[in-house]
């Protein structure tokens, strides 16, 4: 039995997933991959997050990002190795979030007593995660931790992160919803990516969502204007609540005081991060 409050979890991996996240909408991130011969997003974007896995090609990456055309990804992959071999591509992706985070939080929080205060618990919920049926969270778990306080807190931030991903990609695939089925409906949300994001970024196109939306019509899941039906909110409550239990191990680590602690450090650092413009203004929505 849960020894947290409910969502208790979920409240402190969002703070950190986002944290996690400031890095691929910084021009940092595109710097770095500029330099080594990489000047396309998406390109940069596969590198830096696949890289943990090795030289893969698109079929691993298609299997563990789940909601990306698989035709974008093959775009980039795994040609992108011959420009950035995988290590290169991680020592890019550090330097981006050393970049991004003193840039975004300033120099006094990234040296502060609390960021090291939130690096420590943060490495200590780690310590719970599993491997097993993980690709994302395994891959990365077996990369060294910074010895900067605040790049290790990035680090296990990203632990964090793919560790709950791996777990909802399993949720959505039992919950029968596709890739672009599981975007659209968190995306009718209101707490998901927009649609114009989700075209930029994961590769589809209009017609793509369109049929998306009309399959999920055909469930129930959602109504005419697009919204989420009855039961179309009760199934992404279910997935959530599903990516909770199958994600509590961390946490429960944590216990119920440092996981409080942790989210009021990594809110206090979104805020600010947030403040200083670390996402675009139109990420999230349903327009």
């Amino acid at each position: 039995m849960s020894t947290l409050p409910p969502r208790a979890g979920r409240r402190c991996h969002n703070a950190l997933n986002s944290l996690h996240s400031t890095v691929y909408f910084s021009p940092d991130l595109d710097k770095e991959f500029t330099a080594l011969g990489v000047d396309d997003w998406s390109a940069a974007y596969f590198a830096s997050r696949a890289a943990a896995m090795g030289a893969v090609g698109p079929g691993p990456v298609t299997a563990a990002f789940y909601n990306f055309d698989h035709r974008l990804i093959a775009r980039h992959l795994p040609a992108v190795w011959s420009a950035v071999p995988p290590r290169a591509a991680l020592d890019a992706r550090l330097r981006a979030a050393d970049a991004t985070l003193r840039r975004l939080l300033g120099e006094e929080t990234t040296a502060s007593p609390e960021m090291a205060e939130a690096a420590a618990l943060a490495l200590r919920a780690t310590e719970a995660c599993t491997r097993h049926s993980r690709p994302l969270y395994a891959a990365h778990a077996d990369l060294p931790v910074p010895e900067e306080p605040h790049l290790a807190f990035w680090h296990a931030a990203t632990l964090l992160r793919e560790h709950r991903g791996d777990g909802h990609m399993a949720a959505l695939l039992t919950a029968g919803l596709d890739p672009l089925e599981s975007v659209v409906s968190h995306t009718a949300t209101g707490r998901g990516m927009s649609p114009r994001w989700v075209m930029t970024t994961r590769g589809w196109r209009h017609e793509d969502l369109d049929a998306a939306r009309e399959r999920l019509r055909g469930r129930g899941v959602l109504d005419a204007a697009g919204e989420l039906t009855e039961a179309g909110l009760a199934l992404r409550a279910e997935l959530e609540e599903t990516t909770d239990r199958i994600d509590a191990a961390p946490y429960e680590h944590l216990g119920a005081a440092g996981v409080e602690r942790l989210t009021e450090l990594g809110q206090g650092f979104l805020i600010t991060a947030a403040s200083a413009g670390a996402f675009p203004e139109d990420l999230i929505g349903k327009g």
